[in-house]
């Protein structure tokens, strides 16, 4: 039995990037990002009022992390669809899915301060990325790989998440 592993090279991913479709790849989740900005900014002040659980980082990381990781999803929504695997319909469906999950959240957290419903809903959203992070992962592993520092923060999210709705 033999083991090939195929070398990944750096200067052969840049030559194959086709920018048009990078573009919009991270377009979309930039996109929901700005949108649900615009949708709670005028409160997100509730993260000062309310009582917060241990290891609740300052209010200024969350747009930081969720830039970088909005991104990671924009380069793996990219990296699936680039492969065009009779899957990846599926793959960017749920995709799709997860990002309007994550949008909505962020209304129920900060809008409606629903924080028993934004937890129940953060679940759905959990859900979601992992079953986007195993249909991502059959069509390409990297791409699968990039998501797992969000479903680590959507972890962490949902303990912050609980903390709140514990304290408040």
């Amino acid at each position: 039995m033999e083991l090939s592993i195929r070398k990944f090279s750096i200067k052969r991913f840049i030559e194959n990037i086709r920018v048009k479709p990078l573009a919009i790849a991270l377009a979309v989740p930039l996109g929901v990002q700005l949108a649900s900005y615009l949708a709670t900014r005028g409160s997100m002040d509730i993260y000062d009022r309310i009582k917060s659980p241990p290891l609740s980082p300052p209010g200024w990381l969350f747009p930081v992390v969720w830039t970088i990781l909005f991104t990671l999803m924009g380069v793996s929504s990219y990296l699936v669809y680039r492969e065009k695997s009779p899957y990846t319909k599926e793959a960017l469906t749920i995709y799709g899915m997860q990002l309007g999950f994550n949008f909505l959240w962020s209304i129920l957290f900060f809008v409606a301060e629903a924080f028993l419903v934004s937890f129940v809903w953060l679940c759905g959203l959990f859900i979601l990325i992992f079953i986007m992070i195993l249909a991502f992962r059959r069509i390409k592993p990297l791409a699968a790989y990039l998501q797992i520092p969000y479903a680590l923060w959507v972890l962490f999210a949902l303990y912050l998440n609980a903390g709140i709705y514990l304290l408040n």
